[in-house]
């Protein structure tokens, strides 16, 4: 039976590995603009948007672009050469901001938080001011270099009370942070996502592997 959750497979950076993905049905490929070793430039982001309509499974996956704290001039840039469905922010972004650039650039916004190692949260703004502002939230668990993309898990439980305001929002709750093929199964069963985000957990020596990418989505969708 497949799944309804939503797959996200970040930090892709290579036109032949993005070429061998389009028979999967996966819903979201993320481009990282932010400081990472996954990093790309708009000229690259550019030459891997178009290869999404090339997609033979269900409807072409929503391009998303990761950034941390960007300035609108920063995006402006970045849009005006690769054209992004979604904007996908791990910095402290305030709701402003956040609405902001989608009026300016009519893109839908992502707004991902840390999970400390106490489960907290790290970051200063108060979710309510983000209500009718977002369109989706996404937990990942903090790394104190780069805000999030540490490739470790954090304490699932402590999402419940972020995917039921996600939920009252009618927006879309998704989970990242150390997922792999071996147990992303566990969290889908334990915390029931709207959707699933991996990059470190689909690559062998940093780099994306085809075979751990199918994998994962046959954990997620169903084979």
């Amino acid at each position: 039976m497949m799944s309804s959750t939503a797959v996200k497979i970040c930090g892709l950076q290579s036109v032949e590995v993005l070429k061998s993905m389009v028979h999967l049905p996966i819903d979201y490929i993320g481009f990282v603009f932010a400081k990472s070793k996954r990093q790309v430039s708009e000229a690259q982001a550019a030459e891997l948007i178009p290869i999404l309509q090339e997609w033979i499974t269900g409807t072409a996956p929503a391009s998303v672009g990761v950034l941390v704290n960007p300035t609108l001039p920063e995006l402006s840039r970045i849009l005006a050469e690769a054209p992004l469905d979604i904007i996908q922010l791990h910095g402290s972004e305030t709701p402003e901001f956040c609405r902001e650039v989608k009026q300016a650039f009519g893109v839908k916004i992502f707004k991902a938080l840390s999970v400390k190692d106490d489960g907290s949260i790290h970051h200063e703004q108060p979710l309510a001011g983000y209500e009718g502002v977002i369109d989706g939230l996404l937990l990942d668990t903090y790394d104190p270099l780069y805000g999030g993309g540490a490739g470790k898990t954090f304490a699932w439980e402590r999402a419940e009370p972020y995917k039921t305001w996600a939920s009252r929002q009618e927006i879309e709750f998704l989970a990242a942070g150390g997922l792999h093929p071996g147990n992303v199964e566990e969290l889908i069963g334990c915390l029931n996502p709207d959707g699933v985000d991996v990059s470190s957990g689909v690559e062998t020596d940093g780099v994306k592997d085809i075979n751990k990418i199918i994998a994962f989505v046959e954990r997620v969708k169903g084979k």
